[in-house]
C-alpha cells in the first residue's frame, strides 16, 4: 500500500522502515529539513534504525519530504506520529496533531488515518473525526516504542488497535498485521487511548512510590537498593521498580498528566497521579540537595566545586534528552555556582535553558562525580578514582563493586 508517516522521530522512523521492509511504499513527511536530508542520504539519526536499513529501501520503497503536497497526494494510509507535549500549565498541547489533520484534509481525499501520538481519552472520537470530516476511515493505535530496548521493537511488540466501527477496525488490523507480529484489537478508540495512558501511569505511580521510599530509607538509615533486591526474591505479588534522579522521556513524563487533565475536566480527581507528579518532578532538586548535604559533611561548599556528570540522556544507551532529569540537575547546579562538565558519548553537545553550552568530555578532573544516566560503557569499577565524592543516583555502583579508596560513594 501507499503509506505516509507524518513525523520521522523515534516512533515514525522505525515504523516507516519496518512497513517499507514488508513491501509497502512509504513516505516520511517531516517539516524538519535536517531529518529529510539525512534520510535521503541514507543516514539514520536514531539508534534503533541502522543506516543500512534505510539505504536498502531508498531504491523505491522509502523516501522523505518536507512537502505536505507531495507526501499526502496519493496515500492509502496516513499514520500520525507527531509529538504531543504538555504546556507549562501541564495541559495537553495537541497543535502538532491538529496541524497534521489540516494537512491531511488539504491534500488527501480518502484514506485510512491512524493516530499513534498520545492523546487524552476521547480525543479521536470527539476531535479528530469531526476535524477530518467524512470520507476517511479512522483508527487509534498507540505507539509502544522503548528506545534502546534490545529485546522488544516495533515488529514484535503487540500493537493495540482501536476503532469506532467494525469496518474501520478490520481495515486497520489488516494493515498493521502486514508488518507487525501481533495486533490486539479493542472495541473503540477511547479504549485504545486509555490503554496507553494506563501503561505509563502504572509506571509513573510506581516510580513515584519507590522514589519516595528511597527518601524514607535515607531517613531510616536503610539501603533502599538492598531492600528492593531482597523484595525481588518474592516470586509473586511484587514487581521491582527502582529510584532515580527523576523521570525522563517524552511519553512517561506526559501520559499520566493527559489522563489527569481529562479527569479534572470531568470533575474527578486523579490523586495517585498527582502524588506521583509531586515526587517524581521534585527528584532533580532532591539530588542537588543530597549532594549539598554530602559535601557539607566533608566541609565542602557546592559553590565553586567542580561537578562532573556521567550521562545526560534520559535513559541508558540512547541519545534522547527529552525531559531528561539531567537537564534540571545541571541547571540547578549551575544556579548554585558549581563548575560543571559532563561525559555522554551519545550527546556530544548540550545547551541548558540558561543558554549555558557544554560539550561532552572525558578528560576532566573534578571534585565530584555525579552518576545520572547509567550508560553501559562507563568504567564503574574505577569511577571513584580522582574524585572526592561520588553520588550515584542509579545504584549502579552497588552492582559493579567499584574501587573507592578514600572517596565516599553515596547511593541515593
Amino acid at each position: 500500500m501507499k503509506v505516509t508517516v507524518i513525523g520521522g522521530g523515534y516512533v515514525g522512523l522505525p515504523l516507516a522502515v519496518l512497513a517499507a521492509q514488508h513491501g509497502h511504499m512509504v513516505c516520511i513527511y517531516d517539516k524538519d529539513e535536517s531529518r529529510v536530508s539525512k534520510i535521503s542520504d541514507g543516514q539514520s539519526y536514531i539508534e534503533d534504525v541502522s543506516d543500512a536499513s534505510i539505504q536498502e529501501l531508498l531504491t523505491g520503497r522509502l523516501f522523505a519530504t518536507s512537502s505536505a503536497g507531495l507526501a499526502l497526494a496519493l496515500p492509502e494510509v496516513v499514520i500520525i506520529c507527531v509529538p504531543t507535549p504538555l504546556q507549562y500549565s501541564l495541559e495537553p498541547d495537541l497543535s502538532f496533531v491538529t496541524a497534521a489533520i489540516d494537512d491531511i484534509k488539504t491534500y488527501t481525499r480518502a484514506a485510512l488515518v491512524c493516530l499513534e501520538s498520545t492523546v487524552y481519552p476521547g480525543f479521536t472520537r470527539e476531535a479528530l473525526v469531526p476535524l477530518l470530516g467524512s470520507g476517511y476511515s479512522v483508527a487509534f493505535s498507540p505507539e509502544r516504542v522503548d528506545p534502546g530496548n534490545k529485546k522488544w521493537n516495533t515488529k514484535n511488540t503487540p500493537k493495540i488497535i482501536g476503532a469506532n466501527s467494525a469496518a474501520e477496525r478490520e481495515l486497520a488490523v489488516a494493515f498493521y498485521s502486514s508488518f507487525i507480529d501481533t495486533v490486539v484489537p479493542v472495541s473503540s478508540t477511547d479504549v485504545a487511548e486509555t490503554v496507553k495512558l494506563l501503561e505509563n501511569t502504572f509506571r509513573w505511580c510506581n516510580i513515584g512510590l519507590v522514589n519516595e521510599l528511597a527518601m524514607q530509607c535515607h531517613t531510616l538509615g536503610v539501603d533502599v537498593w538492598e531492600v528492593i533486591e531482597a523484595a525481588s526474591t518474592k516470586p509473586f505479588g511484587f514487581m521491582p521498580f527502582y529510584p532515580g534522579p527523576g523521570v525522563g522521556g517524552h511519553c512517561l513524563t506526559t501520559d499520566p498528566d493527559y489522563l489527569s487533565w481529562r479527569l479534572r475536566a470531568l470533575k474527578h480527581e486523579a490523586r495517585f497521579i498527582e502524588l506521583a507528579d509531586g515526587v517524581n518532578r521534585s527528584r532533580p532538586k532532591y539530588v542537588v540537595y543530597r549532594l549539598m548535604e554530602e559535601l557539607n559533611a566533608l566541609g565542602i561548599c557546592l559553590k565553586g566545586t567542580s561537578v562532573h556528570v556521567w550521562g545526560v540522556a534520559y535513559k541508558p544507551n540512547v541519545s534522547d534528552t527529552r525531559e531528561s532529569p539531567a537537564l534540571d540537575i545541571l541547571s540547578e547546579l549551575s544556579e548554585r555556582g558549581a563548575v560543571l562538565s559532563y561525559e555522554d558519548r551519545y550527546v556530544p553537545q548540550l545547551t541548558l535553558e540558561s543558554e549555558l553550552e557544554l560539550s561532552s568530555t572525558s578528560d576532566v578532573a573534578a571534585d565530584v562525580l555525579l552518576i545520572v544516566t547509567d550508560h553501559e560503557y562507563y568504567d564503574y569499577a574505577n569511577c571513584a578514582l580522582g574524585h572526592r565524592l561520588v553520588l550515584d543516583t542509579r545504584g549502579v555502583t552497588r552492582r559493579r563493586t567499584p574501587m573507592s579508596g578514600n572517596c565516599p560513594i553515596i547511593r541515593l
